[in-house]
């Protein structure tokens, strides 16, 4: 199993074919690197999936693949935001484009990602199993099970695991997985309602019990439920008629749940490996960070990971930059990670208070979120991913390492569209100063912006600044592009 016809070694192998892997496997093949996807399922995309959100933030990631249109006409938005109690946040103030939620089940956004890798050339290896790997200065070869059991290996310079909570590729590099189950035996079901609710999210929570329901769009509705308790194991039998009274328990009734054709019982847990990098090898989403389903920030957090690490390996990898910006990947994206963990958990926490202290802090945080507008401001920040900030090195422009919006260019075009197909872009107020991006011009457009701002910034393929200047001379715009967008 060391090649396929028409493949060659790929340069990264990529474990893993949920949103993370697709994502990062289609942003390297679309930048010329050559990839192979290991699944150890067969080839199918599952409608079972639990992610049901994509924030903000995400939406921009995908609006710089061309996907984000797409989707949006698939799903369906939400413009405001119910956390706990009675606290409801419109997003009509976001500064993005997205000034909302996107409902929309995760296997829709699969299905966007698997069309643009496979017609960027990703080569799918489906029923295949990793069962181990070994590293040298070189690469990394991945010992794994083919279809039928067959025993194999491949070969590449990196290694990327987006394999889940239970990723064979952090087992495999020996990295603990520290943390704890938060809740136990929570009950998921896609069930028909006969009376559909009034919201196109429901939730709420009273005394022990908690209730989320969402559409899938196809008639069904993804259910899914908690009731403190009532702490069972994950392996304990379940019914329907437990579905429905924890869910009348939280939301006053059940809408009339029949026809289920799916149930389960699950745990969530909170985890966080240590490192997402060692060595050659990285980990991204699941498989680094695991975190509540509160705040609908998973998914979300596993494709920003993929967006950051995927430019930089492109970049290593086609010898634009040295190996040193692959340590990056750490220093931005476990920050973010351990946040992640804190606001999801500390939402959960929240929505079940039920100690008097536990109360009087909800309500608190209630009154401060309802009327002191730079709190709030924070608050969408972290949750819709747009708030964000990787540290930048001392006496930089106090641009670098922000989230670029998706700011008007001259003749009408947009940040995101300019950023597509991975590139880097620099906008100025006098871009002919610096022709077409001479030597880089595969990899960076160069754009005006549309008003008379002076201030130079030279935007990353995945959005953030990178570098910024005011009244920046071509010797210094030269030189960050040398620095950033590398030979």
């Amino acid at each position: 199993m060391n090649g396929t016809p028409g493949h060659g070694t790929p340069t990264v192998i990529v474990v893993g074919s949920g949103p993370t892997g697709l994502l990062l496997a289609g942003d390297l093949a679309v930048a010329g690197v050559p990839v192979t996807l290991v699944e150890r399922r067969p080839h199918r995309i599952s409608n079972l999936s639990r992610a049901f959100v994509l924030h903000a933030r995400t939406l921009e990631q995908l609006d710089a693949r061309g996907l984000a249109d797409g989707l949006e006409a698939a799903g369906q938005r939400l413009d405001k935001l119910r956390l706990f109690g009675d606290l409801t946040i419109g997003l009509d103030t976001l500064p993005s484009r997205f000034r909302h939620l996107l409902v929309l089940p995760q296997y829709k956004v699969e299905q966007a990602l698997e069309r643009r890798a496979v017609a960027a050339g990703v080569d799918f290896r489906y029923e295949t199993e990793v069962t181990g790997l070994s590293q040298d200065e070189n690469g990394v070869t991945v010992r794994v099970k083919g279809p039928g059991g067959g025993a194999g290996a491949l070969r590449a310079e990196y290694l990327v695991g987006a394999d889940g909570m239970r990723s064979a590729v952090r087992d495999a590099i020996g990295l603990p997985f520290p943390g704890r189950s938060v809740i136990r035996s929570v009950v998921l079901a896609d069930v028909r309602l006969a009376e559909p609710p009034e919201t196109l999210l429901t939730v709420h929570a009273v005394g022990d019990a908690f209730a989320f329901i969402a559409p899938f769009g196809d008639g069904y509705h993804r259910v899914i439920a908690w009731n403190r308790a009532h702490d069972v194991a994950d392996s304990e039998p379940l019914d329907l008629d437990e579905i429905k009274e924890v869910t009348r328990l939280a939301l006053g009734r059940d809408f009339g749940m029949h026809d289920a054709r799916w149930m389960s019982r699950f745990h969530s847990d909170e985890r966080q490996a240590p490192a997402y990098r060692v060595g050659r090898v990285f980990l991204a989403g699941d498989a680094a960070h695991v975190h509540t389903p509160a705040g609908g920030q998973g998914m979300n957090t596993g494709l920003q990971d993929a967006a950051n690490l995927s430019w930089k390996l492109a970049q290593v990898a086609g010898g634009h930059a040295g190996p040193a910006l692959l340590d990056t990947y750490q220093a931005e994206r476990h920050p973010v990670g351990r946040a992640v963990l804190r606001s999801s958990g500390g939402i959960v926490r929240l929505a079940m208070a039920k100690r008097p202290w536990e109360l009087a802090l909800r309500a608190a945080l209630t009154t401060v979120l309802d009327h002191v507008g730079p709190a709030r401001r924070r608050m969408l920040g972290q949750l819709t991913g747009i708030g964000y900030k990787y540290a930048a090195p001392r006496g930089s422009h106090p641009l670098t390492g922000t989230r670029a919006p998706d700011v008007s260019l001259a003749g009408g075009g947009r940040l995101y569209e300019s950023l597509r197909g991975g590139r880097f872009v620099l906008i100025a107020p006098e871009p002919e100063a610096y022709g077409d991006g001479g030597a880089h011009k595969d990899r960076l457009a160069v754009e005006r912006w549309a008003t008379s701002r002076r201030t130079t910034v030279l935007v990353r393929p995945d959005g953030y600044v990178g570098w910024a200047a005011d009244g920046a001379d071509a010797r210094a715009v030269g030189a960050a592009l040398a620095a950033q967008v590398g030979r």
